[in-house]
């Protein structure tokens, strides 16, 4: 399994930090800059939050709608946020049930 990557830039003019994460296809998915909406990680490409994503997500509305409402993100973006993820947590939740349990029973 394949995870994306972060590249962190620094910014030697403004002294600050920039930051790409790839999706495994190598096309920027996710980016942070001071310079939009103050650093919040937006889908690469446009001033969309990925929070908004999961905020609709989570209230029960659909990708559909979702794209609906912010048209600059791309289906490609979203469906690659939710496969990395999911990735993420399947490979954390691997690395925590593969971890031996102490005499005492704690992690």
């Amino acid at each position: 399994m394949t995870l994306a990557r972060l590249v962190l830039m620094f910014d030697l003019a403004a002294l600050r930090w920039t930051g790409v994460i790839y999706s495994a296809m190598g096309k920027a998915l996710i980016t942070c800059s001071p310079d939009i909406l103050g650093g919040t990680p937006v889908f690469a490409g446009t001033r969309v939050p990925v929070q908004t994503l999961i905020d609709y997500l989570e209230s029960g509305e659909s990708i559909d709608a979702f794209l609906e409402g912010f048209p600059t993100a791309k289906r490609e973006q979203v469906i690659a946020f939710l496969e990395e993820a999911k990735a993420r947590v399947v490979a954390s939740a691997t690395r925590s049930l593969r971890r031996p349990v102490s005499s005492s029973g704690d992690w």
